[in-house]
């Protein structure tokens, strides 16, 4: 199950923001550092309007859509890979998630503190970033004293890990965040073994208040938004004051709410595609009077491996996938329909799944 952390200063609206995605109660919310201590966790559906369109069409009273599991994570501060806060704790959850999301203060509030005494979004944004860098800095070095061992074999695997090693230290020197796509096919798994915090996607929750989320936000909003565009991130401009209170109305009263705010959709919603596009994660469906599934695949995934999402034994036994696209699908009403017009096809092993296939696997145990 893909799981993404929320991450922030203390105070910055993380578990408020966390209430409104899983529509609990969950994180206790307060005006003081640390009132979240362990890591609450919720599952949160993905919206897709396509489930409910197949629903109607198949005419299946059951629907299940694809989830993310967040984790509200404890705010960090400067200092926190020292143990400053808490910080060892803390930061061990956010090894465990795929993504980030990094909540960032963008509103005035003299009611509410802000560790550092100021509001400055870049500052607060670079305070977290140095902390996992420097956490991050930590575990590499401990990986490097072991290599260096193998070295004197003169192992080759060794040498190239060394190499990588060396190269992740003068990165994460620099306290920012970076991407794997810099390492080659040969370095990868090393990066990729250690787990490291500074190379997780990042989404950037830009948290304004109520009277700046129709005009999209603000100077400070504009400051992460510049920031997020040298450094590999995507950015959502939320109110997360606004989504708790969404989370009291009905679906109706809630569109009806951001209607007369003058914002079209939940920034929840946008927040949870956009972390679903920063992951490169792609729904198929399978479709019938038993249910409407959604099905989670990394872009570029294979039918075979598609078919195993489901079940291994449908992977191993693979044979071919019958393929409807969604467009095609809505369009003929039916599958019966669609395959009589010749729009739905027969793959094999090496069809790559295009988001919104209707798919139903033949596989032999």
């Amino acid at each position: 199950m893909l799981q993404a952390g929320i991450v922030g200063l203390p105070n910055v609206g993380k578990s408020t923001l966390f209430n409104a995605l899983t529509s609990s109660k969950k994180a206790e919310s307060a005006n003081y550092p640390f009132c979240t201590i362990e890591p609450n966790k919720g599952i949160v559906t993905v919206p897709d309007e396509r489930l409910q369109i197949l629903q109607n069409l198949v005419k299946t009273n059951i629907v299940v859509p694809t989830v993310v599991e967040f984790y509200d994570i404890a705010g960090l501060v400067k200092g926190a890979s020292k143990g400053e806060g808490l910080g060892n704790q803390f930061l061990g959850h956010i090894r465990e998630v795929n993504a980030i999301i990094h909540v960032v203060r963008c509103f005035e509030d003299e009611n509410t503190i802000h560790v550092a005494g100021k509001i400055d979004p870049v500052s607060d944004i670079e305070t977290i970033n140095l902390e996992l860098a420097l956490a991050d800095l930590t575990t590499v070095e401990k990986r490097k004293d072991k290599v260096q061992k193998t070295l004197k074999t003169k192992d080759k695997t060794a040498l190239v890990e060394d190499k990588v090693l060396d190269r992740l230290i003068e990165l994460l020197n620099e306290g920012k965040p970076f991407s794997l796509d810099i390492f080659n096919e040969e370095e990868l798994p090393f990066v990729s073994n250690m787990n490291l915090m500074s190379t997780k996607p990042v989404v950037y929750a830009a948290n304004v208040a109520e009277s700046d989320l129709a005009a999209g936000g603000n100077d400070f909003v504009k400051q992460v938004e510049e920031y997020a565009k040298t450094h590999n991130a995507e950015i959502v401009v939320i109110s997360a004051q606004i989504e708790a209170e969404l989370v009291e109305l009905g679906a109706e009263q809630a569109k009806e709410y951001l209607s007369e705010l003058g914002v079209k959709d939940s920034g929840i919603e946008r927040m949870i595609r956009r972390v679903y596009d920063l992951l490169q994660l792609r729904t198929y469906f399978t479709a019938g009077e038993k249910e409407v599934r959604a099905w989670t695949v990394i872009a570029g995934m294979k039918a075979p491996q598609a078919a195993g999402v489901i079940h291994t034994d449908m992977e191993k036994g693979f044979i071919r996938a019958e393929v409807t696209a969604y467009k095609d699908f809505i369009e003929c009403g039916s599958y019966q329909a669609a395959k009589e017009k010749g729009l739905a096809r027969l793959e094999g092993k090496e069809y790559v799944v295009q988001d919104g296939d209707i798919m139903h696997f033949r596989f032999a145990v």
